[in-house]
Order: C-alpha cells, then sequence, then structure tokens
C-alpha cells in the first residue's frame, strides 16, 4: 500500500488510538499537541464495551487492569456523611464499574504503545491550512509548515483546529450545568468507595479514590445561563466557592483544596452536535464531533470507538471521502444514542430545593434497599454487557490507494 501522511491534532485518548490505528494500516502519522507534554489531569473513566474491545485489540488488557483506581463502588450520602445508600462495582446501579482508570493513565498507557511509531510534536498546534487538489498546506503556531495528505481533529468540544477548517460551527446543546474537577489529598473520611453528596442549590459533590494516594474531587452545579466565559483561574475558584460555601457535608474541606490548588479543570457542560463530520481532506472524531459529556457516561467508548472506524474505513475505502462517508454513517447512529439522555436528566438529578433534595435522597434509600437490590440482581447484565456497536475486523479487507 502506498504510504500516506496525516496529521492528527489532540493527544488526549481519542487521538493516540487513532494514531496506533493508522500506524497499524501503514499510514505516517503526526501528532501535534497544544500542550508542552501530555495532559494527564482528570478524573475516573471506566473501560467497557467497545473500549474495552478495542483496549484489548492493541494489547493494553493487563496496563489498564493494573492502573485500576481500587474503587469498589460508590455510597450516596447525606451532609452528616450518613450512607444513604451504597452500590458494589457488582451492582447494575452502580456507577462504577470493573475496570476504572484515570484519564491521565489511560492516556499515557496510549502514549506508549504509539510513542516509538508516531511522530508526536508537543507545544504546538494548527495556525492556517491551505487543501488543494493534492494535499493540505499546514502552517503550524511554531513557524514551521508542512503538507499532509488529511488532517484529522481529535481535540475537545472547544476545538480550534474545527473553527479552522470547517465554515460552521456545530451546535452546543448547554445542559444547565458547569462542572470543576481538582485533585485533593486524602482524608480520613475517604476510602475505597466513590461518595456521592446532593447539596441545595442544584450541587452535586462526588469524591473518588485513585491509585496514587490522592482523592479525586468533582463538583458540578446548575445553572439555566452560560454566564461563566473566559474566566481566569481566581476568577473559577471563586465562582466555586461561592456556590458551595456553606453548604454542608465536606464543603469546607473542598474551599480550603480549591483556594490552594494548581490543577483545577472548570467548563460549562454540553453537548456537540455537527451535522457533518468532514469537510474536503478534513475530518472530526471525539468530543470535537460527537461529545456526549460525563453525564452520558460514554465518553470512552466514543472516543476510542470511533478512532478504530475511521481508522479502519481509511484503511479499505477507494477515497478518503468515500472512507469519511463510511465512517460517519457507521459511528451516528451510536453517538445519537449515546447523546439520548433520560427523561429529566439533569434536572431531577440537580434539584435547587431542601424538599428536592429530600425526595431524591428518599429515591436512593429505595434503590439502596435489600428487596430492590435482590430484584435488579436478577436482571443485571453488568458482567456481560451487549455489544453495543459493531467493530469490523479491518485487518482483512485494508490496502487502499486514495486517488
Amino acid at each position: 500500500m502506498k504510504i500516506k501522511k496525516v496529521l492528527i491534532t489532540g493527544a488526549s485518548i481519542t487521538g493516540p488510538t487513532l494514531a496506533y490505528w493508522l500506524h497499524h494500516y501503514g499510514f505516517a502519522v503526526t501528532v501535534v499537541e497544544r500542550a508542552s507534554k501530555l495532559r494527564l489531569g482528570g478524573q475516573n473513566i471506566d473501560v467497557k464495551g467497545p473500549a474495552w474491545a478495542i483496549a484489548q485489540k492493541m494489547g493494553l488488557e493487563e496496563n489498564i487492569r493494573a492502573a485500576n483506581t481500587t474503587e469498589i463502588g460508590i455510597r450516596f450520602v447525606n451532609g452528616r456523611n450518613q450512607t444513604l445508600a451504597e452500590f458494589p462495582k457488582e451492582n447494575a446501579l452502580s456507577m462504577t464499574q470493573e475496570l476504572e482508570i484515570l484519564r491521565g493513565d489511560l492516556v499515557q498507557i496510549l502514549y506508549e504503545r504509539t510513542k516509538n511509531n508516531v511522530c508526536y510534536r508537543f507545544g504546538d498546534s494548527v495556525s492556517n491550512l491551505m487543501e488543494s487538489e493534492n494535499h493540505l498546506a499546514v502552517n503550524f503556531a511554531s513557524g514551521h509548515s508542512e503538507d499532509f495528505d488529511l488532517l484529522i481533529v481529535a481535540e475537545g468540544i472547544g476545538s480550534h483546529t474545527r473553527q479552522l477548517a470547517f465554515s460552521h460551527p456545530p451546535n452546543f446543546k448547554f445542559l444547565n450545568l458547569y462542572t470543576a474537577y481538582l485533585t485533593i489529598s486524602k482524608a480520613a473520611t475517604d476510602s475505597r468507595w466513590a461518595r456521592w453528596y446532593n447539596a441545595p442549590g442544584g450541587v452535586v459533590f462526588i469524591l473518588r479514590p485513585d491509585n496514587y494516594g490522592e482523592t479525586r474531587a468533582s463538583i458540578t452545579f446548575f445553572s439555566r445561563d452560560e454566564q461563566y466565559r473566559d474566566l481566569t483561574l481566581a476568577e473559577q475558584k471563586k465562582v466555586l466557592i461561592d456556590r458551595i460555601k456553606g453548604t454542608d457535608w465536606e464543603s469546607e474541606r473542598l474551599v480550603k483544596e480549591i483556594e490552594r490548588t494548581t490543577d483545577l479543570y472548570f467548563d460549562k457542560v454540553s453537548q456537540v452536535k455537527a451535522s457533518r463530520w468532514s469537510t474536503g481532506r478534513v475530518a472530526l472524531v471525539g468530543d470535537a464531533a460527537y461529545c456526549a459529556t460525563p453525564i452520558a457516561g460514554k465518553g470512552t467508548d466514543l472516543a476510542m470507538a470511533g478512532a478504530y472506524i475511521l481508522a479502519g474505513e481509511l484503511s479499505r475505502g477507494n477515497t478518503y471521502a468515500e472512507a469519511f462517508q463510511a465512517y460517519e454513517q457507521r459511528m451516528r447512529p451510536y453517538v445519537e444514542k449515546c447523546q439520548k439522555l433520560p427523561p429529566g436528566v439533569p434536572s431531577l438529578v440537580y434539584p435547587t430545593s431542601r424538599l428536592g433534595v429530600g425526595l431524591l435522597n428518599s429515591v436512593y434509600r429505595l434503590l439502596g434497599s435489600g428487596p430492590v437490590q435482590w430484584t435488579t440482581g436478577l436482571f443485571s447484565q453488568k458482567k456481560n454487557p451487549e455489544m453495543e456497536l459493531e467493530l469490523p475486523d479491518y485487518n482483512q479487507s485494508s490496502g487502499s490507494e486514495y486517488l
């Protein structure tokens, strides 16, 4: 097969997964990342379903198991830290999955698997691109210029390269939520159980163990308006502290942690709904194309499945345009299914009044009761989930020339 040059922007989960499979099919791959090094922060993610199947195809099973966060389940608690309900990871109602791994650990694993076969460029980004009949001329912020056959944008929801390549932005569906992540010191109240606390005002706290002796905290709050834009780190901290101060439980502990942290992610929670995922020699994959938000619980599946299918279709398509179309036709139904949230979500899970919190806590108690858990266990399919997406074996049909 004639070797083709592909540029990928973004070195999180999607980009390196795509790079692995493109190299596997004989492409020459460059990954450019705006950050000066791998961004290894982030919270727990689960590797299941399509993501787990792809990880196994990549030979990463043991690496992922070795990096397990040790979380054994989730407890829903009240303001006095009393357990309302608990669901071990084996329970179908548990947020904890069999394989929980920190986002940064998975990024590191994917990078280690690909770094010897893929050209990584950190601290750089695409500043301009010009498409001709035969190639893409790409200019980088560093001043470097280079021609590529294809450009795949594997960036986040606010992708800059997507803005350069597409004349019209995608639709963003704001879910009336803002979320923040940070790593905090482990306290005596922390254990191998994750803890979830609903506070009045539409605030949800989640504290989860990691495999480094620290605790990963997330704070999500309800907001009707997209009022927090382009904030500095100090401004982000003030917004969070103002929202959580005096909300009981361990809010004061978290206020102190927020004040001193430099490891803070803060952003609105929105889905990306793009009418098309490609234009000319450029295609989108992952959050830049179809972010489902952490609420959907499908981010890793969508990232790795999209990368696997896009690379596979490029390996067997007669033209890149045909491959892009096949990738979108195969992935879009799955994306739309993942982006469809249950009725009442997120508003029912983020009640703003004390009465609403009390009612939700009663639901937690009911779900955590012995009879309900026993009944749920009878019908649980968690250990053997039905495959949600067909993953073709592209090894049997690769070899296109991309005319």
